[in-house]
């Protein structure tokens, strides 16, 4: 007997097939939005597709992966919150298989320029030389055997002249705040926790606009949109201000009145008063 051969009322109280592999998935852990790549062996030229975790952050696309990246950023937090000394990173040496990977790719980037040169098909040496890219980044090496491919992207560092001054110290190459010294000799190394805000649009009740007509829906959405840049420029000038490369774990929340709401857990501490100056100049450059 199929599904097809019940009654509609009893097939519709099944549970769809679908939902419950996610179900499955979430319970053993294993992305339920997987991205499919496809891997080449370049000896044999025998190509496969395999899935590789999405590693959202957000809980509502994926909660496996989501679920990893809070354990992550939890532990990053732990090894690192309370360090009194920048960590010595050195990078490993490679190894056989990593220096093979790079002879390889640029035998195959040479015969790929010959070829364009000489005007013939360059689709397989293509595939080739992709697949290599990824086996090389699956091997355990960073960035791409070119270089930056396309030009650098130059900003402009023009300040608008209604922008207040902020306090600028010489940058220092270190990721740790300052200590203080108690009167018993004992080194302290505080840290900063600071909530940023944006203005009310209008008064909310249960998530909606007691008066619509009121409301600035406009700027609602607007702030929505431009909240990152916003955080974004914050962090910048807070370096700044502070002369030195700020660490800092942050988390982004709609307040029940609807506004962008910015909690920032800060590794080292600045006055109170130059927070507010970082604050107030970064809404104004912010203002559109």
């Amino acid at each position: 007997m199929t599904d097809r051969s019940l009654p509609r009322a009893v097939r519709m109280a099944m549970p769809m097939a679908r939902d419950v592999v996610e179900e499955v998935a979430k319970l053993h852990g294993v992305c339920i939005r997987p991205v499919p790549l496809r891997r080449l062996d370049t000896v044999t030229g025998k190509s496969e597709i395999i899935d590789v975790p999405c590693g959202s952050t957000l809980e509502s696309k994926c909660p496996p992966c989501a679920k990893r990246n809070r354990q992550l950023r939890m532990a990053q937090c732990r090894e690192g919150w309370h360090l009194d000394e920048e960590p010595t990173i050195t990078p490993d040496e490679a190894n056989e298989e990593q220096r093979w990977l790079v002879e390889f790719r640029a035998d195959m980037q040479a015969k790929r320029d010959a070829a364009e040169k000489a005007s013939d098909d360059t689709t397989e040496l293509d595939a080739i030389i992709t697949g290599l890219d990824e086996e090389i980044t699956a091997a355990g090496m960073r960035g791409s055997v070119l270089g930056r491919t396309t030009p650098k992207r130059s900003r402009s560092t023009r300040r608008r002249q209604d922008v207040p001054d902020l306090p600028k110290r010489k940058m220092a190459n270190t990721t740790l705040g300052r200590t203080f010294q108690a009167a018993d000799g004992k080194t302290y190394r505080p840290s900063l926790f600071v909530t940023l805000t944006l203005p009310s649009y209008g008064k909310v009740r249960d998530g909606v606009p007691v008066d619509p007509d009121a409301y600035d829906y406009q700027r609602a959405a607007r702030d929505a949109l431009h909240f990152s840049k916003l955080v974004d420029r914050f962090v910048q000038n807070l370096r700044r201000v502070a002369g030195y490369d700020v660490q800092y774990f942050a988390s982004v929340e709609p307040q029940k009145r609807l506004a962008p709401h910015l909690h920032m857990a800060i590794r080292g501490t600045l006055p109170r008063a130059e927070i507010k100056q970082i604050a107030a100049a970064t809404g104004q450059q912010g203002a559109l």
